[in-house]
């Protein structure tokens, strides 16, 4: 199968295209750039995650247990960690390996005069069973309209929102005095955590429209389907969900954290990362409601007592946030191709428009 390091590779070999119409519709689909050979402008070359040369196979919790401690444990020689940590298992499991009195941050979206997620109790929780210091990371819309354009000119493209939270909470503790920032990302998209994906046998078309966050058509002027990304994942009209998200799903979550840490000059560590499943997913478990079964069974070893909690994702209200955005004013967007999208779809036609407008100055 060809993968995502084979391209870079062979990227490295040639010269980049600049492909604006490619590179948007990709974007609005994907949230990354899917073809590495291809860029918005000359001399702006998107910097994507270059995945891990080695991962680490895991055949049960307990193997994946030791090597989450030994990744910590080894990173906490002679460095300063933190951890970024929600109100879920996934960081909850690193909480328990991190150096007693680490610091722990929790990013709350603050929406004024009203009462958004907020998994700030949750993990003041696991921060005290763990002897970690807890301490917030208020995140506010005016971070995103200050901060989107510093990551995008790092990335070279445009950002998933995340990025701005991420990237304020590594300033912090850039400040505080942190070297390395530890996150549980990956762990879903490893050991079935995404269960919305994997809840069925898909067929390519369904598949197709499920995974895609925008179908361009319904935005750009100028569009077109990207489905090679699809298309490798093909087996006789369908798609396995977790070989997809594997790859593709993956390699685009990284170089979300991965942007916001660099950018902050930070050092990023994902445990979860740089591992693999060594045995074959069990469907039937995930889709009787088992979901990320490895996962668990180490918080239940780690937190006898504790009710697993629902799983939530990186909080950010942005229905609310971009309830009044009237859609994108340039020429390359359709007028009113936002008005029944959600927030999460409306900011990636925002993002998009601002990035086009950052490079057109």
């Amino acid at each position: 199968m060809r993968t995502w390091q084979n391209e870079q590779e062979e990227v490295g070999r040639k010269e980049m295209i600049v492909d604006n119409r490619y590179c948007a519709s990709s974007f609005l689909m994907f949230r990354s750039i899917e073809d590495p050979a291809r860029m918005f402008r000359g001399g702006i070359r998107p910097a994507l995650f270059r995945d891990y040369a080695y991962r680490t196979p895991v055949h049960d919790s307990e193997e994946l247990a030791a090597h989450l401690q030994e990744t910590i444990q080894k990173e906490a020689k002679g460095r300063r960690l933190a951890l970024a940590l929600s109100g879920g298992i996934d960081s909850a499991i690193l909480a328990r390996y991190m150096p007693e009195g680490s610091i722990a941050y929790t990013f709350k979206c603050v929406v004024p005069g009203m009462e958004v997620t907020d998994e700030s109790g949750a993990a003041a929780v696991y921060a005290k069973e763990c002897g970690l210091e807890h301490r917030i990371v208020e995140v506010y819309w005016e971070d995103f309209e200050a901060l989107s354009e510093t990551l995008m000119k790092h990335k070279g493209a445009p950002i998933h929102s995340i990025e701005v939270q991420i990237y304020k909470a590594a300033l912090q503790a850039k400040k505080d005095g942190i070297e390395t920032l530890v996150f549980g990302e990956n762990a879903d998209v490893i050991y079935g955590g995404m269960n919305g994906l994997l809840s069925q046998d898909w067929l390519i078309g369904d598949f197709i429209n499920r995974y895609s966050y925008v179908l361009p058509y319904m935005v750009l002027r100028d569009y077109e389907l990207v489905l090679e990304p699809f298309r490798r994942f093909e087996k006789e009209g369908h798609i396995d969900g977790h070989e997809f998200v594997s790859e593709i799903f993956r390699m685009e979550a990284m170089g979300t954290y991965s942007n916001a840490t660099a950018t902050a000059g930070m050092k990023l560590l994902c445990p979860y990362a740089d591992t693999v499943m060594a045995i074959p997913m069990d469907y039937q478990r995930i889709r009787s409601g088992d979901t990320k079964y490895l996962v668990r069974e180490v918080f239940r070893k780690l937190y006898p007592g504790f009710t697993v909690p629902p799983k939530t994702p990186m909080p950010r209200p942005m229905d609310e946030w971009l309830k009044n955005w009237g859609g994108p004013v340039r020429e390359e967007f359709w007028p009113h191709c936002t008005d029944t999208m959600t927030g999460d779809q409306k900011w990636l036609v925002w993002i998009l428009e601002k990035y086009f407008d950052m490079v057109s100055k």
